[in-house]
């Protein structure tokens, strides 16, 4: 398997998982802004601003390949994330039933992403892969998704597990676990690796995630592009 298409992910994922989708020119690719802030390019030297993709005002995210920023655009770095990958099977624990996560649970995903995983999940960011959760009862007895997982990036032979999150009320019970685990066998079943990217200042997601078994890859640059005009 080539791993060397996720050291540049939104561009690869934009030209073979997503491609139907994408918004292109021949070396610059994004997601439409209701799906992700997301923008590809296919090597640093492309003019960005030719391509016409990016309106005036709007921010969109940059993972491994960025390019310069076009005068009147400021490119912002961020610390790189951890990208990290699994090739082998995991355990998994005991725990709620998981199901599949439809759109007659959008409104669900979207309250909860909002509330713990606010920055990149758009009104259709569903749309780009499967989507599993759990649903339980909270205190006062309401049953709410409680966690969930889903799948984003990807290649022919690569699989992003993503929005791996879990409502403040039903943190600690290994729910995370439970649906990494089960995405992870899934996605190996289907004969693709699973990978995912994690923030360097979430050391509780790095630490799960290495107790877990996935490895470190690599550390992947990370940046916003701004334009101003």
């Amino acid at each position: 398997m080539d791993e060397s298409l996720i050291d540049n992910p939104f561009w690869s994922s934009l030209q073979t998982r997503h491609r139907a989708m994408a918004l292109r020119t021949d070396d610059v690719a994004r997601y439409p802004a209701t799906f992700a802030p997301f923008l590809g390019v296919a090597h640093p030297g492309v003019d960005v601003a030719a391509a016409g993709l990016v309106a005036a005002g709007e921010s969109v995210y940059l993972l491994g390949v960025a390019p310069r920023a076009p005068k009147g655009w400021t490119l912002e770095t961020f610390r790189p994330l951890a990208q990290m990958i699994r090739t082998t099977p995991l355990p998994v624990v005991d725990g709620p039933e998981i199901i599949p996560l439809t759109s007659a649970h959008r409104a669900d995903v979207l309250a909860l992403t909002s509330l713990v995983y606010p920055h990149y999940f758009r009104e259709r960011t569903m749309e780009l892969g499967r989507y599993f959760g759990m649903y339980m009862p909270d205190k006062s007895g309401d049953v709410r998704l409680a966690a969930m997982i889903g799948e984003r990036l990807g290649t022919e032979t690569h699989t992003e597990m993503s929005a791996i999150c879990t409502h403040p009320h039903f943190t600690g019970r290994g729910y995370a676990q439970r649906l990494t685990a089960f995405l992870t066998n899934d996605t190996l079943a289907h004969g693709r690796t699973p990978f995912l990217h994690v923030s360097r200042e979430n050391a509780r997601a790095l630490q799960l995630y290495a107790h877990m078994g996935y490895k470190l890859r690599r550390d992947i640059d990370f940046r916003a592009l701004h334009r101003r005009r």
